[in-house]
């Protein structure tokens, strides 16, 4: 880690209905793993929030979706669980050129992830996201499944199941150096943040044995309107994650609001299960 988290204490104390906790919030320890998919580029497109934000293009026309699961299990706002469904975009006057999978994280300027869905297991994680960030947050069940051969997860909002995503342990291993970069829509600004991270992961093109299904939730109903392809391009697991996230910036205004879908009031359940295999 050395001095990755210097500088960032002490940090600025913040109040979301009542709970108090400090900014930038600080990420120790995590199971993190992701899916890539290709995706239907008008679909996408639909969703953009402003005409200068661009889906990426990959060569055959088709758009990036990732879905992406974390169990926060060392954090500064304590454990709990996270699932973000991104949609790989360009902010800027001009479209991008066609890029390829592997390049999703290139340094290409204005290159981020737009939030479509984050849901989370707790109210605090709720609340302080969307306040902070308009996140696109609603509370959620989820049940992680960590074994030698696989990284699992069930995603519902108790009785209706939404999506179950499950990442294999292959592929190549690589450092991971830059910083991420997400874009979400608060009122009728465009916000931009830049959360630093580091760590180790392995990535598979086109992973054998990784795959995830749909349920009938509102959520679920967005990834299918998107025609997901049927199996994955791209799968990414952690060896080891740490991360700092601060406070966005708006970047442009006047554009179109998301709000994604809210859920209801309640507490969500976070179960997580480590098998030997």
């Amino acid at each position: 880690m050395g001095d990755f988290f210097q500088g960032t204490r002490p940090g600025i104390p913040v109040d979301y209905n009542g709970q108090v906790f400090e900014l930038p919030a600080l990420y120790f320890r995590d199971d993190c793993f992701m899916l890539f998919f290709s995706a239907d580029f008008e679909a996408v497109q639909r969703l953009m929030p402003s005409d200068q934000v661009h889906p990426v293009r990959l060569p055959r026309g088709r758009a990036v979706v990732a879905v992406t699961a974390f169990n926060y299990i060392d954090t500064t706002i304590g454990p709990y669980g996270e699932i973000s469904v991104a949609a790989a975009v360009v902010h800027g006057p001009k479209a991008p050129p066609p890029l390829v999978p592997l390049l999703l994280e290139s340094r290409f300027k204005g290159f981020g992830l737009l939030v479509l869905h984050l849901p989370v297991t707790n109210q605090l994680a709720r609340d302080g996201g969307r306040m902070g960030w308009n996140y696109p947050k609603f509370v959620a069940d989820m049940r992680f499944t960590i074994t030698p051969e696989y990284m699992e997860v069930d995603l519902s909002e108790d009785p209706r199941p939404i999506l179950r995503m499950r990442v294999t342990r292959r592929g190549f291993i690589r450092k991971e150096c830059q910083e991420l970069s997400t874009y979400t829509v608060q009122g009728d600004r465009l916000i931009r943040t830049w959360i630093p991270h580091r760590g180790t992961y392995r990535a598979s093109v086109w992973p054998r044995g990784s795959f995830m299904t749909l349920g009938d939730h509102p959520m679920a109903q967005t990834l299918k309107e998107m025609n997901l392809s049927a199996r994955p391009i791209m799968s990414r697991y952690y060896l080891e994650r740490w991360a700092v996230l601060p406070l966005g910036a708006g970047v442009a205004e006047g554009v179109r609001p998301w709000d994604g879908y809210r859920g209801e009031e309640r507490n969500g359940r976070h179960e997580v299960r480590y098998l030997e295999g």
